[in-house]
């Protein structure tokens, strides 16, 4: 009878008590394991969103260049001068108007260089568009450049027609995503070469796993790939040299 009622009593006292602590942890393992599991597909999720972002940003830049050339029957100069061929302003400020910056483009004095104090308020703007959401550092800088040469989609001293794309504007990269590292001020009249996209390859730290976007001539925009063959970037950085672009 003593002995029932010593396990009566031990029973009750582990009713009361609920989980052992054995058990306890088993759950906490269970529970960690599941985090575990979730967290790559949370960061791919993340991972593709930004990368969707980033691609959304170059069709919306690739629409305000097209209207900029409908406007001015051409397309924007990759920078302009003043008298002495000194670079004043960026292309992307030059198409402020047409992605909805018509007030932040008339506070620009565009007599005086993008670096003059008097457009210092400008130059502390940040431009959402111009913004890449993979693409860690200063807010005002950016990583969407254009691809600038004599035989390149940005005329280094002028304004290009479209005319002068002969290898064809979907086979021709207008703008494209740079490597971080490689991110400018917004305003700055600068950005890359023709050799630039060739140079880039496996050890390169790009924004998006693999590569980064690239808006062609004809206003869409596409992924390359650090590995796609040297030759097959080079083509598309070129305008008018009879080469064609394979698959990619």
């Amino acid at each position: 009878m003593a002995q029932h009622s010593l396990y009566d009593q031990v029973k009750r006292h582990r009713d009361r008590s609920g989980l052992t602590l054995i058990e306890f942890l088993v759950i906490l393992a269970i529970i960690a394991v599941i985090v575990a599991l979730s967290l790559p597909a949370t960061r791919t999720s993340r991972g593709a969103a930004r990368r969707t972002q980033c691609k959304n940003n170059l069709k919306q830049i690739g629409i305000a260049i097209h209207n900029y050339a409908e406007t001015y029957q051409s397309l924007p100069p990759a920078y302009t001068v003043d008298e002495r061929g000194n670079r004043l302003h960026s292309w992307r400020t030059l198409i402020l108007p047409f992605i909805d910056q018509q007030a932040l483009y008339k506070m620009i004095d565009l007599t005086k260089p993008w670096s003059d104090p008097v457009n210092a308020q400008a130059r502390e703007t940040v431009i959402a568009l111009y913004q890449c959401p993979s693409t860690e550092g200063p807010p005002t800088h950016t990583a969407y450049q254009a691809i600038v040469g004599e035989e390149n989609f940005f005329h280094p001293e002028r304004s290009r027609q479209f005319d002068e794309i002969k290898d064809g504007t979907s086979n021709t990269v207008m703008v494209m995503e740079t490597l971080p590292k490689d991110a400018v001020h917004w305003m700055s009249p600068n950005d890359v070469d023709g050799d630039y996209l060739s140079a880039i390859n496996e050890d390169s730290e790009t924004a998006h796993r693999g590569g980064g976007n690239l808006l062609l001539g004809n206003g869409a925009v596409r992924f390359y790939s650090m590995s796609a063959p040297f030759e097959v970037r080079q083509a598309l950085t070129t305008i008018d040299a009879g080469d064609e672009v394979e698959d990619w």
